[in-house]
């Protein structure tokens, strides 16, 4: 079964770009991964600072192998200081049996 997410964390005032652009970078390295399906990063249309991020992984041995690669823990720790919470807010999602 398919696991998929919702990462949700707000930059701090001003620091916007550099989280956008950190993101970024992470982006393209977790799209590499083996298991990934889908990591697409999104900003809220009316409040830029808040950032969503939907992650899907094959399975669950994906999505552990996503967490403990090595480049995910420098991530965090460069990402906490620059967002308001203390780390991303995750939302774990189950389709409806209507989904292909």
């Amino acid at each position: 079964m398919k696991k998929t997410l919702l990462a949700e964390f707000t930059a701090r005032e001003g620091a916007q770009d550099e989280v956008a652009r950190l993101i970024g970078d992470y982006a393209r390295i977790v799209r590499e991964e083996e298991g990934n399906i889908t990591f697409d990063v999104y900003t809220r249309a009316t409040a830029p600072r808040a950032f969503w991020i939907f992650e899907v992984y094959r399975d669950e041995e994906a999505f552990q192998a996503h967490l403990n690669a090595p480049y995910g823990g420098p991530f965090n720790a460069v990402l906490a200081p620059l967002i308001e919470e203390d780390a991303s807010v995750l939302t774990f999602l189950n389709p409806l049996a209507t989904n292909p």
